[in-house]
């Protein structure tokens, strides 16, 4: 998972949430996609926590200074 991007993490998340939602898996491979979805969401919630820091350091560098 760590050489995938944001956007395929989320494409794969889809994927699963699809084949989830179809009711043709058995109950040993939703507890599998399930286990990885959470892996997924954990992922890129840590993708967008990272890119929302980055965001505020080039924006508070950005504004002129207060004093």
């Amino acid at each position: 998972m760590e050489q995938m991007n944001y956007s395929q993490a989320m494409k794969r998340l889809e994927e699963i949430v699809k084949q989830i939602d179809s009711n043709q898996l058995e109950i040993d491979q939703m507890v599998e996609k399930i286990a990885e979805a959470n892996q997924l969401i954990a992922f890129c919630s840590d993708k967008l926590t990272k890119a929302d820091q980055e965001i505020e350091k080039l924006w508070a560098k950005g504004l002129p200074s207060e004093e």
